[in-house]
């Protein structure tokens, strides 16, 4: 008995390697680093909270204060009377930041839809360099402290620092299809643990000099970066002769290999003939609109679990070295390299979690056990005693948990939603959906910034990690109706293999 030509398995690197060439490598490697390096800047900032709180604060009330600092340059940087408002003003400057983020992620993913992407990502990283290099490298040389000047500069990078992830997961949709793109992804998307590990790395390296130099030595290299993407990248296999997805209509492998795991699976033939934009008319497909977007399956569901999910995330990644320190008395270059589990962790999980997604062809299931072993974790996290080795294992594994999942939605299945049936043939509906889904998740983020500084200043780190354990729980809850809907998949699929044989 034959089966459906939706429910044979194909091996999930079959069409991944035959269609394989040295210009995937690259552009696997440029879209990698270009990310790592825009994350590596934004590391900087939450591995340096001690020492900027401390240059805020006055002097009687901290010990890291250089002691042989005259009092009137000492007085001209006293932004604030403690290091509590010192700390809840670093919270803002995160939330401000992940909000102007969030904004420019809709905005970015439109325009890289009808844009060179190539310009768009390199205009991005230099521009964002420049303006990292002027919040914690200038202001410092010239002695000039203004909070409002701050905040300003933090709202245009982040603007700047949203053309980054829309524009590499659409150039990296457009050179990899669905064969293995759950690992290929997976793989991939530890470009932002890496970055956090390089930036973490690059900080505790200068940190001894000065904050500042930890800002010049990661906007020096991001800018460097831009500039090798603006004249190597290539944005698309059209631009050396190659075939785009989907193209080869006689291979009947390919075909299924490039069909998305967002497609209705429940949908005849001959309603799959349907789509968006006419995709044969011309060489260049009109870009969807944001609503069609919005309207695509499983868009809005993905966008509020990462909401939640990259709350928790992002919480880890801008308060960790501060809680390391903070909690456990550590000093911050050895928090700065203890964090990096927690992104060991996230890259670990993310390979090996969408692995198992491309073996099932089922994401949804598969973040749904992630997510219910990581409520699990962060109990544990929560209550790891002050012992430096114990505390980087729990930490890996809240990151195998938290990070893993993180990294799926926001790549594999964000390119998954970008390129399901509604949209077939277009590339130009990727970066909107990933600006789509990012960005929801970027203001999710944004309060959460606001509301882990507040609760730990009011109730403590424990009740932190409560609120974590809810948005984790929150994430599962949203996409609840697509996990449903894809376990009914499997199991009807092992029915009909069971009646085949």
């Amino acid at each position: 008995m034959a089966l459906p030509g939706n429910l044979r398995r194909q091996p999930a690197n079959r069409g991944l390697v035959s269609h394989c060439t040295h210009h995937h490598i690259v552009v696997f490697l440029l879209t990698f680093f270009s990310y790592s390096l825009l994350h590596a800047s934004r590391k900087t900032f939450s591995n340096v909270k001690v020492s900027i709180s401390s240059q805020w604060t006055p002097f009687c009330l901290n010990s890291t204060a250089p002691e042989l600092q005259p009092y009137e340059l000492w007085n001209s940087s006293h932004l604030f009377p403690n290091a509590e408002e010192a700390t809840l003003f670093l919270g803002t400057l995160d939330t401000i930041f992940l909000f102007s983020y969030a904004v420019g992620l809709f905005v970015s993913g439109i325009v890289g839809d009808r844009l060179n992407l190539r310009w768009v990502l390199s205009f991005g990283m230099c521009s964002s360099a420049l303006v990292v290099f002027f919040f914690g490298t200038l202001t410092e040389w010239l002695h000039f402290y203004n909070k409002w000047f701050y905040c300003c500069l933090w709202v245009v990078n982040g603007l700047l620092q949203s053309t980054g992830w829309p524009c590499v997961v659409a150039v990296m949709g457009n050179w990899f299809g669905k064969a293995g793109r759950g690992f290929v992804f997976g793989l991939w998307s530890a470009c932002a643990s890496v970055g956090n590990i390089l930036g973490a790395f690059l900080a505790s390296c200068v940190l001894k000099y000065g904050y500042e130099y930890a800002f010049l030595v990661t906007a020096s290299v991001q800018f460097a970066g831009g500039v090798i993407v603006f004249f190597g990248l290539l944005t698309s296999p059209k631009e050396v002769g190659l075939p785009e997805l989907g193209a080869d209509e006689d291979d009947r492998v390919e075909e299924e290999a490039n069909r998305p795991l967002m497609g209705d699976d429940d949908a005849d033939d001959d309603d799959r003939n349907y789509s968006i934009q006419a995709t044969d008319m011309n060489d260049q497909p009109k870009a969807i609109g944001f609503f069609q977007a919005c309207c695509l399956p499983g868009v809005v569901l993905y966008s509020l679990a990462y909401a939640c999910l990259k709350m928790v995330n992002y919480s880890f990644f801008f308060w960790l070295p501060f809680y390391l320190s903070n909690n456990f008395g550590w000093k911050e270059a050895e928090a700065d390299q203890l964090s990096i589990w927690y992104d060991v962790g996230g890259i670990i999980g993310g390979t090996i979690q969408g692995l198992i997604s491309d073996v099932l062809q089922k994401r949804a299931p598969v973040l749904a056990i992630s997510l219910l072993f990581a409520v699990g974790s962060l109990f544990g996290y929560s209550r790891s005693p002050n012992s430096k080795p114990i505390n980087a294992v729990i930490m890996a594994i809240t990151g195998f948990f938290i990070g893993g999942p993180s990294n799926m939605i926001s790549s594999a299945i964000s390119a998954d939603l970008g390129r399901q049936d509604l949209v077939k043939g277009s590339s130009e509906a990727l970066a909107t959906v990933t600006g789509i889904v990012d960005g929801t998740g970027s203001i999710g983020a944004a309060v959460g910034q606001y509301l882990v500084s507040l609760i730990q200043e009011n109730l403590g780190w424990m009740w932190v990690f409560y609120f974590f354990i809810l948005m984790t729980s929150s994430t599962v809850l949203f996409i609840s109706p697509l996990i449903v809907k894809e376990i009914k998949l499997l199991l009807h699929e092992r029915r009909l293999r069971m009646l085949a044989e």
